[in-house]
């Protein structure tokens, strides 16, 4: 089935209590709840992927997981659907007695987030196209996220860092913050740039001393 996501203009707690006060019944399935909630909800599922890595050092394997589902979410965003899971799942139903509570008090810590971040430099933020290409850059660092680099410190921390100041801006409109995202993306490009370069005369330079 596909859901487009509406742009939206409301921050995120406000989003999620409008969700909860929407929720009637013993139960609801989980695709009821991605129609709701929407893009603010697969944007703090990206943020909340990222935190992991905000450590210098890389997690192995980890970030191999996390970078496939931080890419599939935001392939959802850009193409403005939901995402593709089994019918069983989508249509599972939950009980709202123990989801409610749990939704409430992720309400509440997400409140405090929304006094520090702001509707700034709009234009990054806001309209279909904005929206989609931001999705792509939250792809992009999903991809940096994967890359097998071992321990090497930074490589899952700098892209994680885009991921997470590209989604949070997305949600509350904070164009400074995807801005930074921007930035931060750059920034991983570049390093991975300089790893490859020293490698590469690394084995330059041992293959000229074998050779020689």
């Amino acid at each position: 089935m596909a859901v487009e996501f509406g742009d939206t203009e409301r921050n995120l707690s406000d989003t999620l209590n409008d969700m909860i006060a929407s929720i009637k019944g013993n139960t609801i399935t989980l695709r009821e709840l991605m129609i709701e909630i929407g893009e603010h909800g697969f944007l703090l599922l990206c943020a909340l992927l990222t935190l992991p890595f905000l450590i210098p050092v890389s997690i192995p394997g980890v970030s191999t997981v996390f970078g496939a589902a931080i890419i599939l979410i935001s392939l959802a965003i850009t193409l403005n659907r939901l995402p593709w899971l089994p019918q069983r799942i989508l249509d599972r139903q939950i009980e709202t007695e123990k989801l409610v509570p749990t939704l409430k008090k992720g309400a509440a810590l997400v409140s405090k987030l929304d006094r520090f971040v702001r509707p700034r430099l709009r234009f990054l933020t806001q309209g279909a196209v904005m929206n989609r290409f931001n999705g792509l850059m939250i792809m992009a660092g999903g991809v940096l996220l994967m890359f097998p680099l071992g321990l090497i410190p930074l490589s899952n921390t700098l892209p994680g860092i885009a991921i997470l100041l590209l989604s949070l801006g997305i949600i509350q409109r904070d164009g400074l913050m995807v801005a930074g995202g921007y930035l931060f993306l750059v920034a991983t490009t570049i390093y991975f740039a300089v790893l490859a370069y020293a490698a590469l005369a690394a084995g330059q330079g041992l293959s000229s001393f074998f050779v020689s």
